[in-house]
């Protein structure tokens, strides 16, 4: 994927991830199997809609919304960090199909370029929108903006609870789990590590 200028020097890239593989018939099929296997009568009045509704809900939470990446020229050499924090996050551990939610705070060190706001929500959207594991997705986050804007650093801290460690298991309600992944100048520069950790945990 490339960055195409739109007009004095806005660049635009539309990303659109191809993830529409779900085979509706077959989900709805499994979920009245495993209706069944709980010992549910799929056919009754309130689970008689349940597979088709599962379907659509998975459809949604695994299909990221296709977005511009829009970038500006940083005419102004704007050189101290950028940070959206508390950027929601909704996602589904692929280890048990449950839920994780929290927020992420996502900053860069402009380079040439700089980005608009909303498309850093946009990005983790892009991840969290799958199956996942909340390791795999901080780095990817932080990996895609690296690759895409070419900033002199970038950073991601995610906060999360996942339902697989609060509702079952160990069932540690509130817990949460936080995860970072740095890149550039936020990884390597300790003041810029610091700056970046202290302004995204701040309260």
């Amino acid at each position: 994927m490339t960055l195409h200028p739109v007009s004095a020097g806005v660049a635009r890239l539309r990303v659109a991830e191809s993830r529409d593989r779900i085979d509706h018939e077959a989900v709805e099929r499994a979920v009245a199997d495993l209706l069944t296997a709980l010992g549910r009568d799929p056919q009754s009045a309130h689970l008689a809609e349940t597979p088709r509704r599962v379907s659509s809900a998975y459809a949604e939470l695994l299909t990221p919304r296709e977005f511009d990446l829009t970038t500006f020229p940083n005419d102004e050499g704007y050189d101290e960090l950028v940070l959206a924090r508390n950027l929601p996050v909704h996602s589904l551990c692929e280890h048990h199909l449950l839920p994780f939610s929290g927020v992420a705070h996502v900053a860069y060190l402009p380079g040439d370029r700089i980005l608009g706001l909303s498309k850093l929500a946009r990005v983790v959207e892009l991840f969290a929108r799958d199956l996942q594991v909340q390791e795999r997705l901080t780095q990817q986050v932080a990996g895609w903006l690296d690759d895409h804007l070419q900033p002199r650093g970038v950073g991601v801290v995610i906060e999360a609870e996942h339902l697989c460690m609060t509702m079952r298991g160990v069932q540690a309600r509130g817990a949460v789990t936080r995860t970072s992944a740095l890149r550039g100048r936020l990884r390597d520069d300790l003041a810029s590590r610091q700056e970046f950790l202290m302004l995204a945990m701040g309260s």
